[in-house]
């Protein structure tokens, strides 16, 4: 192992490879492209495509839900059925990572594609609220959280120069599927009913998902022992500390436009069925360059600086939608949050690679910090679910909670990088 993978780590160009993968060795030099590098990055893309933009398809879902399926629950109830399936999207790897460290990567991908695509099935069966919490809920989402970890991992050994870009369009298919699968429901929703428009989607995802298993390889050694799921001398750091409280507090609000966008529109603005549909994809497709130009920016400027600056734009534009009330706005407001919520997504994991002493611990940290993000999410969209009143469209609560939770988290990353300035000298951390 080199010489700097011994030494604390003080920048944030170091990549969520090194979380989980030992370095390569000098015979085996990272390719930065060529075409097996760029067919990982096809093939993880489409592992976005069918984890996050699964989850942030549920909007379109949720809004169905309430006016049809399940009308006699409560926006509340209803939520809990995405915020699940979100929680274990992001909580799984702690446990699927110990898996993928000893070389059981394709495994994951096999077993990730039937549970994604079993659920879906399932839940254009169900007819009732517990029979699509535990289809859509668990089954789809522990498979997106067996998805989750090998996309992210296997990229990064194959870039370094380019990891950039590489983790950008790989972060990227998440938005892009999150424009296409709620766009696929609402046009064929309508012509060919709920059941059936799900399982359209859950053989798209069979499609998509199968060349991901064809195409992805990993290219370095696997070490015999897995990595530990838990270091408890990260507690004793209190930038791991805050940066966790942050994260858990940025993604309790982060994710409430994107659950309840559509029903806002139908019934705060009273725009019709078909176009209030749209915004949950004008959001989502924001979001794919927000994936991209922040981290780009990282590099340069320094992933924690970008991300604040992100996170306290996304919270600043969640407290403008309280003054939308028209077409135009909404969907500016959906442009901007949307790109700016992409990079709050996409960046936490390089600011981990800031925090953490020793590369080997990198990926439990990550791990770790992941925990916290996944059960604000999980908390969050169902406590705004519970403020606001549909019955009255009062949104008002509902909307303060979701900013004030995002500028919360980004007091938080501020924390960080005071404590960080106070350690290391210089701006870019």
């Amino acid at each position: 192992m080199s010489q700097a993978s011994q030494e604390p780590i003080d920048t944030e160009k170091v990549e969520v490879s090194q979380a989980v993968q030992p370095q390569p060795a000098p015979s085996s030099p990272i390719p930065n492209g060529g075409f097996k590098a760029w067919l990982q990055v096809l093939g993880a893309h489409l592992l976005f495509f069918n984890s996050w933009g699964i989850v942030n398809t549920f909007g379109a879902y949720q809004a169905y839900y309430e006016t049809d399926l399940l009308k006699s629950k409560s926006a509340s109830e209803i939520s809990w059925i995405g915020t699940f399936q979100g929680f274990l999207l992001i909580v799984f790897g702690i446990i699927s990572g110990p898996f993928f460290d000893q070389g059981h990567h394709r495994a994951l991908l096999i077993v990730g594609t039937f549970l994604v695509v079993f659920g879906m099935m399932m839940t254009s069966l169900a007819t009732e609220y517990w029979q699509l919490f535990l289809a859509q809920g668990l089954v789809v989402g522990l498979g997106t959280g067996c998805l989750f970890l090998p996309s992210v991992a296997i990229v990064a050994t194959y870039f370094s120069t380019k990891r950039a870009l590489a983790t950008g369009i790989t972060a990227a298919g998440g938005s892009v599927g999150s424009v296409i699968y709620p766009i696929v429901f609402r046009k064929l929703q309508p012509k060919i009913g709920f059941p059936w428009a799900t399982r359209v989607i859950a053989f798209i995802g069979l499609g998509t998902l199968t060349i991901s298993i064809l195409v992805m390889r990993t290219r370095v050694p696997h070490p015999k022992k897995s990595r530990s799921l838990v270091d408890m001398s990260a507690f004793g750091s209190g930038q791991f500390i805050l940066f966790s409280i942050g994260l858990f507090l940025a993604f309790m609000g982060l994710y409430i436009p994107f659950f309840y966008i559509i029903v806002y529109a139908q019934n705060k603005i009273h725009l019709d069925g078909n176009l209030s549909f749209y915004l949950l994809s004008v959001l989502n497709g924001a979001s794919v360059f927000g994936r991209i130009l922040p981290g780009l920016l990282a590099d340069k400027f320094g992933s924690l600086n970008v991300l604040i600056s992100c996170s306290l734009g996304a919270a600043i534009v969640g407290y403008c939608w309280l003054a939308v009330h028209n077409l135009v706005g909404i969907v500016v407001f959906c442009i901007f949050y949307g790109f700016l919520s992409g990079a709050v997504v996409s960046l936490p994991s390089t600011v981990v690679a800031s925090l953490v002493p020793e590369l080997r611990l990198m990926g439990t940290w990550m791990g770790m910090c992941f925990c916290f993000a996944g059960l604000g999410f999980l908390i969050g969209n169902p406590i705004a679910g519970a403020i606001i009143n549909i019955k009255t469209n009062d949104f008002t609560g509902g909307l303060v909670f979701a900013a004030t939770t995002v500028i919360a988290g980004s007091a938080a990353f501020i924390g960080v990088r005071i404590l960080k300035m106070k350690t290391l000298q210089g701006f870019k951390v």
